[in-house]
């Protein structure tokens, strides 16, 4: 669904300048989400990224915001 949010407004995970990851029990959780990075962005470097423990979030463990930057806007 992401992907599809990014492809629409054209475009990828290159693009993507920020992320902000709300992550339930972050001690727990925070690798496996980690671990998912390079499927998205391949190799580092990274966007920049900050995350945030929370104590709730409904049905889920983690939700991720990202920042994007349109690719005609970098003249």
């Amino acid at each position: 669904m992401p992907y599809c949010r990014l492809r629409a407004a054209g475009c990828t995970f290159d693009d993507v300048v920020d992320v902000t990851m709300f992550v339930v029990n972050p001690e727990a959780n925070f690798a496996t989400v980690w671990g998912v990075v390079p499927e998205f962005w391949g190799e580092a470097p990274y966007p920049t990224l900050t995350g945030i423990g929370v104590t709730w979030l409904y049905g889920f463990q983690f939700e991720i915001k990202v920042i994007a930057q349109l690719p005609d806007s970098r003249g």
